[in-house]
């Protein structure tokens, strides 16, 4: 499929952004993979898959190599040319990778080994980074990375036959219990999560619902359903309403705010097949 012909004003908007950094696809000239957001070089990856784009395309193949090229032998990826490397970058990069169908690829298997390797004791993934100050609360994993894991995970073998994942999908239900901020990033369940973000750049109780949908731990759970009530409540007409976006996304057709969204509500008709419902 390519770029679907409504959006693709979008595309040329997302492409206009490909220099924006100081080098190509979206990066800078020491290849930072998670600078100038909302366009990065993860990010706009995304957001050309979610428009239609082939991972096969040249641009997205490149794209793919340019992340590779921050590959560790030891599974995990160097986003920055220096420094501390966290959890979080990893899934985020493992992510788009599986988004762009290499889960099977025998660096991403690797990296599977090295996240399950470091997962924390509470079920979660969790970075030594104390933006917050060190409370009790920072004892936690970060409720966002451990969804984007589990979103990553999803594309491989490893899905809904690992129980460590089992303890991921329980430490996220759990935080619906608990509600507030938890993690060294304090992240929490609050007004901004409950409006419905789209594209999934943050954590909010859309990309919540969608990742867990695909985990059989998670499709009973009382809380989980609760999740998905409150997601069903906002729609309208059987369409998913964008609430909120990223600001300099506001001109992107595909995710106008206070809209309802094609793109966004096939996602959700995945939440429904998901559970058996369609």
């Amino acid at each position: 499929m390519a770029i679907i012909e409504k959006y693709y004003s979008d595309y040329e908007e997302i492409l206009s952004h490909r220099h924006d950094n100081g080098a190509d696809y979206w990066t800078t000239p020491d290849r930072r993979l998670i600078k100038g957001s909302p366009f990065t070089t993860l990010d706009c990856v995304r957001y050309l898959l979610e428009l239609g784009m082939e991972p096969t395309a040249l641009l997205l193949k490149e794209s793919a190599d340019l992340i590779f090229d921050a590959w560790q032998e030891n599974g995990s990826f160097k986003v920055y040319p220096q420094g501390t490397i966290y959890p979080c970058h990893t899934v985020h990069a493992a992510e788009v990778l599986c988004y762009m169908g290499y889960a099977s690829d025998v660096r991403l298997q690797k990296t599977f080994q090295f996240l399950l390797d470091i997962q924390y004791t509470d079920g979660g993934w969790r970075c030594n980074k104390f933006s917050f100050g060190h409370g009790p609360e920072t004892l936690s994993s970060n409720p966002f990375p451990t969804l984007i894991a589990l979103n990553a995970f999803r594309f491989s073998d490893y899905l809904n036959k690992e129980p460590l994942l089992d303890h991921a999908v329980d430490f996220l239900l759990e935080h619906w219990t608990i509600r507030k901020p938890i993690g060294p990033c304090h992240y929490g369940i609050g007004k901004l999560f409950m409006q419905v973000e789209y594209p999934f750049n943050n954590y909010n109780i859309f990309i919540y619902v969608y990742v867990l949908s695909f985990y059989n731990r998670a499709k009973n759970d009382k809380r989980f359903l609760e999740a998905l009530e409150v997601l069903e409540s906002k729609m309208v007409k059987g369409q998913i309403i964008v609430e909120r976006v990223v600001p300099k996304l506001a001109m992107l057709q595909f995710c106008k705010k206070n809209e309802p969204s094609e793109l966004a509500t096939i996602h959700y008709h995945e939440i429904l097949k998901n559970l058996g419902r369609m």
